[in-house]
């Protein structure tokens, strides 16, 4: 993949900024309803990733002797910061988003040359790091099932995340389980069928509980950015219509064991993934016909990963 800076980008600090705030304003919908459902760990865990994205991005322009105003004023390390946020755990220490927002801004964003420049995506590379290095604490997901019953405000929250202390009486084990799509997994692979395995309180019409709205409203953001033309739609409807029809398919072939197209394209992070993740006009491919390859080949590849990777 090439690393010189996509033709398509936005040439003056000035436009990348206005890109940016875009795509922060399509996020609301989604924080939002993230919020509602998962409680306010996912602003606590935006707020810091915006901190220490602003700081490492501060100091890199400086030891690199670029000047500061113009690049923190693009806003992309706080896009990178929040993307990174949405991807962890609600209730996931500080020190881990910390260390994964610092890899991505340092390492996959500024040691590459910076915006531009960088061959991969830094917050999926920082989220990635992170997956790999702690996966016990980024599989610690709460479920809205468990926080209908035990319900935790912004202090507690709060004292949670920086000083790993939950109220008592409760503990990390009660509040937080396997997501739809592992559960999904694991009992398939126990011999259940979707029927029973779908019947458990977790799940919602036709995804995982509060996973499909927030997915609703991830779409919707995305809608806007194409309404606005800050992304092109063939990466997004590539990727949801590759994942669509690969779940139809294996899907027809034993409903009992495949879950629908619908459970996968409104459980977990897809609807994120295509509108504000894949569509990354520097790691993307920047032509039409490669737009949509690109899209179509993720779509499959999320699918496959779901399924039958790890």
């Amino acid at each position: 993949m090439s690393t010189a800076p996509d033709a398509s980008l936005p040439t003056t600090s000035t436009d990348v900024g206005a890109v940016m705030r875009q795509v922060l304003y399509a996020l609301i919908p989604g924080v939002l309803a993230y919020v509602w459902y998962f409680g306010p760990g996912v602003l606590i865990n935006i707020t810091l990733a915006c901190a220490v994205a602003v700081t490492c991005e501060a100091a890199m322009l400086r030891a690199r002797g670029r000047p500061l105003r113009p690049y923190l004023s693009d806003y992309s390390a706080v896009v990178t910061a929040v993307l990174l946020a949405l991807a962890l755990p609600p209730l996931v220490p500080w020190w881990l988003t910390t260390v994964g927002t610092a890899f991505a801004i340092i390492i996959a964003k500024h040691l590459y040359g910076g915006l531009g420049y960088n061959p991969f995506n830094p917050a999926m590379v920082g989220y990635v790091v992170l997956l790999i290095s702690f996966p016990r604490d980024m599989t610690q997901w709460l479920s809205p099932q468990i926080l209908s019953t035990h319900t935790l405000n912004f202090p507690e929250t709060f004292s949670a995340i920086f000083g790993g202390h939950l109220p008592d009486g409760i503990g990390m084990d009660a509040l937080t389980g396997a997501t739809p799509l592992d559960t999904v997994r694991t009992m398939l692979g126990q011999s259940k069928t979707l029927s029973e395995i779908r019947s458990a309180p977790q799940f919602g019409d036709f995804g995982g509980r509060g996973w499909e709205w927030i997915a609703n409203w991830y779409a919707l953001g995305g809608i806007w950015l194409l309404y606005r033309r800050v992304i092109a739609w063939q990466i997004p409807v590539g990727m949801l219509s590759a994942l669509l029809a690969t779940a139809l398919v294996f899907f027809l072939i034993d409903p009992d064991t495949h879950a629908s197209p619908l459970f996968h394209l409104f459980s977990g992070a897809a609807m994120l993934g295509a509108f504000f993740i894949a569509t990354d006009p520097v790691t993307a491919s920047s032509t039409p016909r490669g737009r949509l390859i690109y899209g179509m080949g993720i779509g499959l590849l999320v699918y496959l990963i779901r399924s039958f990777g790890g």
